[in-house]
């Protein structure tokens, strides 16, 4: 299941060109990838948009989704190929068999991408053909779950499974053009197929300014891929490996590692603005109407610029940061899991997913349980706050601006050094490798959330035992 950079076409020459720009030739590949999605947005709107046979704007996108497939991967591309064969047999010969359908085609996207995991892992992000691939699987989850809501009386459904519920199977040929959508296919973001739908059938194509809104999301994915590179230039991850690192002292250390996590962010977000950029050139994005009246574009947005950069807790991250794949599991995982009747579990269990759709290396599994950990404790510091101290010290507080001035800069200082803890693992992957980063930093992540474990049970101890209702610090009833 392995292929070398040997398999893909022109391999010599692109290692060349990249050779000489300082990058490696997948990540060349891969921005060539997702800057050609402009100009196949302008051929398509010049040429293919007003054709009145869909079958043609399907063949389109098909085959320019696959020919950026090809040259990325080569021969690799038959995983992909293979992936939405099975996915439109499944979907051909169990459409009336809900359970068997969904079971199936779930299980082979899983077992398949876990095995291309398996075999073609390193100690590295890699960008092999198991990046769209995993793209791919959710895409083809999510269509076999809206094959299945299409079976369904409406009454049945909720608002989002009306929205992307298939009453009918779409044609192998769309559904090849779905998967392939050229600026979709490679690092997403996901959509349903009633969006492309839509989109095909011109419901988007009267309202203006997409343009206008691509080339602005063009120019910020540049601006932070600039200072992406600029960033990890001056602190590349080999630096928080080292000796010399661990030698720094402390609180340089902990927000030299703070600001080394934002500059590797923005590595994800000026991929993500530069394919989303030419979605919406191409008019594909549409969400309705803003509150000013104007056609709102950010249908498909994979990042919320404005909370990324001026939210100061790791749930504002959350909310902002890969905002497609979170609504993904929020509405094929976390919501069809709420016969269940505990939304902890749910939650747990849609972190988990997230977790083995990353791959095995323990760096995700240990990135998602920080995540776990680190907005359950902010809740439960916002409530004590709130509920506890607010009430007793509000006035004194709120009318303090040395207060305010402080409470800004311990939150943004927080926001700070505790991505960098929580991005650690993710970036370094490996046990052997994330482990010597935690050692440098001396665990901080983890004490100050011991810390403040002991702290609140302790609290609530203390309340119980004094026959004191902890309703104050839990926002909940008294407790007996």
């Amino acid at each position: 299941m392995t292929e070398s950079l040997e398999d893909t076409p022109d391999a010599g020459l692109m290692g060349s060109i990249a050779e000489l720009g300082g990058v490696s030739p997948e990540a060349l590949r891969l921005l060539l990838t997702l800057m050609a999605g402009y100009p196949i947005a302008a051929l398509y709107t010049k040429y293919v948009a007003d054709l009145p046979l869909k079958m043609l704007h399907h063949v389109f996108f098909f085959t320019c989704g696959a020919g950026l497939c090809y040259f990325n991967y080569g021969v690799g591309t038959y995983h992909s190929l293979l992936g939405i064969l099975v996915t439109y047999l499944l979907v051909l010969f169990l459409r009336q068999n809900i359970k068997l359908l969904i079971g199936l085609n779930f299980s082979f996207h899983m077992t398949y991408l876990l095995l291309g995991y398996f075999y073609t892992s390193s100690n590295e992000y890699d960008i092999l053909w198991t990046m769209p691939h995993c793209i791919l699987v959710l895409r083809m989850i999510g269509f076999g779950f809206d094959i299945s809501d299409g079976l369904k009386a409406n009454e049945a459904l909720s608002k989002e499974q009306k929205e992307t519920a298939l009453p009918q199977v779409p044609s192998l040929l769309e559904l090849l053009a779905f998967a392939y959508f050229p600026s979709g296919f490679l690092i997403g973001p996901q959509f349903p197929m009633r969006r492309y739908q839509n989109f095909i059938n011109g419901d988007y194509r009267r309202h203006e300014g997409n343009v206008e809104a691509g080339m602005r999301r063009l120019a910020a994915g540049v601006f932070y891929l600039i200072v992406c590179q600029v960033g990890l230039s001056v602190l590349p991850d080999s630096y928080f490996l080292s000796p010399e690192f661990a030698k720094v002292g402390f609180i340089k250390r902990i927000y030299l590692l703070g600001f080394w996590a934002k500059f590797s962010l923005y590595k994800y977000i000026s991929c993500w603005l530069l394919t989303e950029g030419a979605l919406i050139y191409i008019g594909f994005t549409y969400k309705g109407t803003d509150e000013h009246g104007e056609p709102d574009w950010s249908g498909c947005s994979n990042v919320k610029l404005v909370l990324l950069e001026t939210g100061n807790t790791m749930e504002h991250y959350v909310q902002s940061f890969n905002v497609n794949t979170n609504q993904w599991v929020g509405q094929y995982i976390y919501k069809r899991l709420k016969f269940l009747n505990n939304r902890t579990i749910s939650y747990g269990a849609a972190l988990g997913f997230l977790a083995i759709w990353h791959g095995y290396h323990s760096g995700y599994y240990m990135a998602f349980l920080m995540e776990y950990m680190v907005v359950s404790t902010e809740k439960q510091i916002t409530n004590f706050y709130d509920k506890v101290v607010l009430p007793r010290y509000g006035n004194f507080l709120n009318s303090s601006d040395v207060y305010k001035i402080l409470y800004f800069a311990t939150l943004k200082s927080y926001n700070i050094v505790y991505m960098g803890w929580c991005l650690a693992s993710f970036v370094f992957l490996k046990y052997e490798r994330w482990i010597v980063v935690f050692e440098a930093v001396n665990y901080y992540g983890f004490i100050w959330l011991l810390i403040w474990a002991a702290f609140y049970q302790s609290y609530l101890y203390l309340s119980r035992f004094g026959g004191k209702s902890s309703a104050d610090a839990t926002g909940g009833k008294k407790t007996q």
